[in-house]
């Protein structure tokens, strides 16, 4: 029975592997090497409780690069950068990119051991964590659990917010209408260090201009007519927490010009007064707008666009990702249900389900809420579903439909992995087959990796 490593060795020179793998094999470590960075990345995933060695100078792809596309895997995995003394500077590069480590050539087998160790506890800290979160917080974290779809485009999404979450970069968000700008920014805040401080968010496009700047700024008793007292504007009751401004792409030209002086100093007055306030804030912007457009018609400031553009993510449109419909529009009609308190309601057909990942979805996914909340209290009926009713149908409808949701719910949480998903339900991946069969559930709904 084979044991899976611990560390995975990476380097071309086979002398160097050979050496490497005798002294971690020697301090009683499970080792596997690979002369080529693409061969190791092919047993690397997010479930890896080991850590990684390599070498940075390499034919094909060298240690940088492999850094990056282990980062796009797990950010978490710790890597550990062998360098010649030339190269020092490149690895400390290197570290402040988000390696965890380097060793500089010629190493002492007790240099690496000591980097492997404490990589090693790293590594099984940040594990512990995570599972202990997925256990208070139900499979995955709020990121997997709110932002659903298994398609390309929203699990690149997801890894890039959670990249961002753990950072305190401000970040722009960009997307059309009703893509779920509102809902990331909450997640970037609730996911952060700042999560147990103010989250206050201000939708720029409906407000008047001659109210954004109070809002925000606050001021003291007698700044303008009517001002009979001193406010604190949105800004002071964000301090310590995060400042999400919708809608940047309305702001005037003045109001532009004192957000550029925020964003710079992180220093702010109330109107009316000349004293300086520390903002202490992260701050999320939100446009349906192209910003570089606006800027190039003259209508944004290009250097505020670029301190707001610090970090981005794009939402991508719904049509852009029509495969994962019928999985989030279920998603959207559990949450709308519990929202009402509706334990028992209609199951669309998987005919249906086809039909919706068919439409254009203007208004994203904000339509589609719309849709679900129509199609719990009956107004939209499509003639063709073929759900079952629980209150106008046997005992033997309402469980098949309660078995169906307890599959539906397993495969979303396991993004289609069966293997997970029947021993979570506790049955064999025969009876799991058959069970989807009979219920219209396709596998490719659920992820779009290949099993």
């Amino acid at each position: 029975m084979s044991t899976q490593a611990d560390v995975i060795f990476v380097d071309d020179d086979k002398d160097v592997r050979d050496t490497t793998i005798e002294s971690l094999l020697l301090a009683g470590h499970e080792v596997t090497a690979f002369a080529k960075a693409e061969r190791a990345l092919e047993r690397l995933s997010r479930d890896f409780r080991g850590v990684i060695v390599s070498d940075i100078r390499m034919p094909g792809m060298d240690g940088i690069q492999f850094l990056q596309a282990i980062q796009e895997i797990d950010e978490a995995l710790p890597v550990i950068l062998v360098t010649g003394h030339g190269d020092v500077p490149l690895a400390v590069a290197a570290m402040q990119k988000g390696a965890f480590d380097f060793l500089e050539k010629p190493f002492s087998n007790q240099a690496l051991r000591e980097r492997v160790a404490r990589a090693l506890q790293f590594r099984k800290l940040r594990l512990e964590n995570r599972e202990l979160h997925g256990t208070l917080h139900g499979s995955g974290d709020a990121i997997d659990r709110m932002l659903v779809g298994s398609s390309a485009a929203m699990q690149q999404a997801r890894e890039r917010i959670r990249m961002l979450a753990a950072t305190d970069l401000d970040v722009l968000l960009t997307g059309e209408t009703g893509t779920g700008k509102d809902l990331v920014a909450r997640l970037l805040h609730d996911m952060s260090a700042r999560a147990g401080q103010p989250f206050v968010a201000i939708n720029l496009a409906v407000l008047p201009e001659e109210n954004i700047e109070h809002l925000l700024f606050g001021h003291e008793a007698d700044a303008f007519p009517g001002a009979s007292r001193a406010r604190f504007g949105k800004l002071e009751h964000a301090r310590g927490g995060t400042l999400y401004l919708d809608e940047v792409g309305s702001l005037s030209p003045a109001l532009q010009t004192k957000l550029l002086r925020l964003v710079d100093t992180r220093m702010f007055e109330r109107v009316g007064s000349n004293e300086s306030i520390d903002l202490n804030a992260r701050i999320i912007t939100s446009t349906n707008r192209s910003l570089t457009a606006l800027a190039q018609a003259g209508a944004f400031r290009t250097d505020l666009m670029y301190r707001f553009a610090v970090a981005t993510v794009e939402l991508p449109a719904l049509r852009d990702h029509a495969e994962d419909v019928p999985i989030l529009f279920q998603h959207l009609l559990r949450l709308t249900a519990a929202r009402h308190g509706m334990d028992d309601y209609r199951r669309p057909s998987a005919d249906y389900l086809g039909t919706l990942a068919k439409r254009e979805w203007p208004g994203n996914v904000r339509e589609l809420r719309n849709l679900a909340e129509l199609y719990l209290v009956g107004i939209e009926k499509p003639d063709d579903d073929e759900g079952v009713s629980p209150q106008r149908d046997s005992l033997h409808a309402r469980m098949e439909a309660a078995e169906r949701d307890a599959i539906v719910d397993t495969l979303i949480r396991h993004r289609g992995n069966l293997k997970a998903s029947y021993e979570e339900l506790g049955i064999s991946r025969k009876t799991l087959y058959e069970k989807m069969i009979r219920h219209k559930l396709n596998r490719v709904d659920f992820t779009d990796e290949a099993e």
